[in-house]
């Protein structure tokens, strides 16, 4: 099969695998999710994309549908069963129950489980983004990697009707992420990134980012900045699962970055040689 998805045991092409509406995720958004690269068959950083969904489960208080090493072993069966090596991304999520409409949670609750993967190519490092500024307006819990993303939706939906590839939310003058994506800046050779608290989803490839800056004795700083540092950025990086790291060149029509583009290919180049040695045959 070029794609595949399992819905609770069940398991068939994506147009055809159904769920029952009485499944908390469609009325109330009640459940998390996440997403790995998947290349040669092989889930890119699979143990801290679970590290995630696993702490996402415990913040809901949702039950896990089953032990993590038989979640693993249910993506790995449905990417076993994929007719390409080429790139695809691998979705899944769990949601608290399927169960009649009450607002508390059920009794006895027993989480469901939805998983998928399509090919999906990793954006061009070489088409920088442009972004649009938008007020963030999410919840205190943007932490947590729920189903909750009509606020994201529709941000991206401005971006796109701007022209722009994604947004910047800002609390304030505090930049805080992506529509559906992290936020870095370089600064005076410095990797720049938002805390990762209530404000931001603990993006996977933020994470790296830092891990690779410690490997190539590049300098990091963890620490909130603001619309302003960030128009004046020496580079202004998009990151996440589906893109790496994007480059971006406008902000709200502005042109910001191209000021420490050695540091910036540096980056993208060891992050790119990382995820190709991890997938390749």
């Amino acid at each position: 099969m070029r794609d595949i998805a399992y819905y609770n045991g069940t398991i068939g092409p994506i147009d055809e695998i159904k769920a029952p509406i009485t499944d908390r995720g469609f009325y109330f958004g009640d459940g998390v999710y996440d997403a790995a690269m998947v290349r040669n068959k092989k889930i890119f950083a699979l143990n801290d994309h679970l590290d995630r969904f696993y702490n996402s489960l415990r913040l809901l208080r949702i039950a896990p549908p089953m032990p993590r090493e038989d979640l693993a072993a249910v993506l790995y069966d449905l990417i076993s069963r994929l007719d390409s090596d080429e790139p695809h991304m691998l979705y899944w999520q769990s949601t608290r129950a399927v169960a009649h409409r009450m607002h508390a949670f059920p009794p006895n609750a027993k989480a469901s489980l939805m998983a998928f993967s399509e090919p999906f190519g990793l954006d061009r490092h070489d088409k920088p983004y442009k972004l649009l500024t938008v007020e963030d307006t999410r919840f205190f819990h943007c932490n947590i990697k729920t189903l909750n993303l009509i606020p994201n939706c529709m941000a991206m939906q401005r971006a796109v009707e701007a022209g722009c590839d994604e947004v910047v939310f800002h609390r304030g003058d505090r930049v805080t992420e992506g529509a559906h994506s992290g936020l870095a800046i370089l600064k005076d050779g410095v990797f720049c990134t938002p805390p990762a608290d209530e404000l931001i989803l603990p993006s996977i490839t933020r994470m790296h980012f830092l891990q690779l800056c410690e490997k190539l004795g590049i300098p990091s700083r963890i620490a909130p900045f603001t619309v302003d540092e960030l128009m004046n950025a020496d580079e202004v990086m998009i990151l996440s699962t589906g893109s790496h790291c994007i480059s971006v060149s406008h902000v709200d029509e502005k042109p910001v970055g191209g000021k420490d583009i050695v540091l910036l290919n540096t980056l993208q180049k060891a992050y790119q040689d990382w995820f190709m040695n991890e997938t390749d045959k």
